[in-house]
């Protein structure tokens, strides 16, 4: 059975909002119950712990069976609460490294020496890179063994400035993430807002949003067939 790893933030604060953020319950409950049962799992975060979840997520998402079913169970629950810490992990035991969303990420695994040092293993050992949302984040600044960014002409998405805008966040955001992943070279592609659009580009796989969640997980599942 092949194996997955969730990378998580760790952060909780969205900017200075005085708002709580996380990863987006949607983003990793989509992912987790439709790979869960052909796939080993393994959740992961800089810090390791408690991933905090997003309370605004989880009040969105209130009446969506699937985030329902992930937050009573019980072996989704310990590992969110146990998230394992990166560093003792080694990229050569899994097949694909998966970046899920919620604003944590922008503030965290953007400039996580140890994420992006695993990801560039995991990328260059051509195994699968999938972010969603804003996981991007913790992808947008990969750079290579010869120095060039990992997104650098590939096709990509992620949350688009529109999205951004359309939640009021632009302003309190570090960067916006559809400028960096365009500076790095990434070449990228959007559907209308909160619609699903999944881009692969060889062993890359990114989605723009919450919506694209469960198509993100189909096309994983696809390559590691």
């Amino acid at each position: 059975m092949k194996s997955i790893l969730f990378v998580l933030t760790n952060h909780a604060d969205l900017g200075t909002t005085g708002k709580k953020t996380g990863y987006w319950v949607s983003e990793v409950a989509h992912p987790y119950n439709h790979l869960k049962n052909h796939f080993n799992i393994t959740f992961a975060s800089p810090k390791g712990g408690v991933a905090p979840v997003d309370p605004g997520s989880v009040q969105a998402h209130a009446d969506d069976a699937e985030v329902i079913a992930f937050l009573a169970d019980p072996v989704a629950k310990d590992m969110i609460a146990n998230t394992k810490v990166l560093s003792t992990l080694k990229p050569s035991d899994y097949d694909c490294i998966l970046y899920p969303g919620g604003h944590g990420p922008m503030y965290d695994l953007y400039s996580d020496a140890t994420s992006l040092e695993f990801c560039r293993q995991m990328y260059e050992d051509k195994k699968i890179v999938a972010a969603l949302c804003h996981g991007p984040a913790g992808i947008a600044q990969v750079k290579l063994s010869d120095g060039s960014y990992m997104v650098k002409g590939k096709n990509v998405t992620g949350f688009a400035n529109t999205e951004e805008d359309a939640v009021q966040l632009s302003q309190f955001m570090p960067f916006l993430l559809e400028d960096v992943l365009k500076a790095n070279g990434g070449i990228y592609s959007k559907t209308a807002d909160w619609g699903s659009h999944v881009v692969v580009d060889g062993k890359l796989v990114t989605g723009q949003n919450p919506g694209s969640a469960l198509d993100l997980a189909k096309k994983v599942e696809e390559l590691l067939a």
